[in-house]
């Protein structure tokens, strides 16, 4: 059985919601990635790419249609080159990586680029058509996170809860205190913010280039870290999602824009291609 490698890997910023990736379209933002692996193995032969496979959560703006194939194209890769969206919501990347990492260990392909990309800054209000005639009421719905146009059987059979709930009934089953996932988050920020001031970030990074109005500007770095942030400041935040509940603002998880990908080659890939494995999948 062939092993699959991954030789390299770029991501954006990760921008805040709202910040300075909201105005990039999803698909542009999803081929920032992959145009900066061609651009930094220029002698690589981009037309044998097997597959881009790209995780995506939400699909249901500009990332929609296949937003893997749009990305590849907007990129630069040949047109000969497919690609196919997964979606496994949160690890929706993750199963894109491993998905080529299968395909190239069961001998279906030898190269693959490989990563994901969420905008959650630019998913849209949607609503669904008329069910009769001169319909007065219809559901709209916020698709940034969460469940929409629930299936009322599954919502009985299973529930709905979205991700800070889930995050609310972990806590709660694992007597995970709210003290500590204060703690938890606050050392984060730190070593986030520590990270980022040694400059551990600055090679995986790749810039985007923004307008804002008539000037052009270059986000470059993670707008998530809050240098800021204190043990006290954490114990102050509400928890809005259940009431006595322990998962706030500052200990749950950012709703952030970024893209990223990485290629995923076999032995002989990354050998034709002048690639070096740092990591086998």
């Amino acid at each position: 059985m062939a092993e699959a490698f991954i030789c390299a890997g770029v991501r954006t910023p990760i921008g805040r919601y709202a910040g300075g990736l909201s105005s990039v379209r999803t698909d542009d933002l999803a081929a920032v990635p992959i145009r900066a692996l061609m651009e930094r193995h220029p002698k690589a032969d981009w037309s044998r790419v097997d597959d881009v496979y790209f995780g995506c959560a939400n699909q249901a703006g500009e990332d929609n249609r296949n937003v893997a194939r749009m990305a590849a194209l907007l990129a630069g890769l040949p047109v000969e080159v497919p690609g196919a969206t997964v979606n496994r919501l949160c690890g929706s990347g993750l199963e894109a990586v491993s998905a080529a990492a299968r395909a190239i260990r069961a001998g279906e392909m030898n190269l693959a680029l490989a990563g994901g990309v969420e905008s959650m800054s630019r998913a849209p209000f949607v609503m669904p058509k008329a069910q009769e005639g001169f319909q007065r009421t219809t559901e709209i719905h916020d698709t940034t996170i969460g469940w929409r146009f629930v299936n009322p059987a599954m919502k009985r059979l299973y529930g709905v809860d979205a991700m800070p709930e889930t995050a609310e009934n972990l806590a709660g089953e694992m007597q995970i205190a709210r003290a500590d996932q204060d703690a938890f988050a606050h050392r984060s920020q730190q070593r986030a913010v520590k990270a980022q001031a040694a400059g551990f970030f600055a090679e995986e990074i790749v810039a985007v280039p923004v307008k804002r109005g008539r000037e052009e500007m270059r986000v470059e770095v993670d707008e998530h870290p809050r240098p800021e942030t204190t043990l006290e400041g954490l114990a102050k935040l509400k928890a809005p999602f259940r009431e006595g509940g322990s998962v706030t603002a500052g200990n749950a998880s950012g709703v952030n824009d970024g893209a990223a990908a990485l290629i995923v080659a076999s032995e002989a890939a990354a050998k034709a291609n002048g690639f070096t494995p740092v990591a086998r999948v």
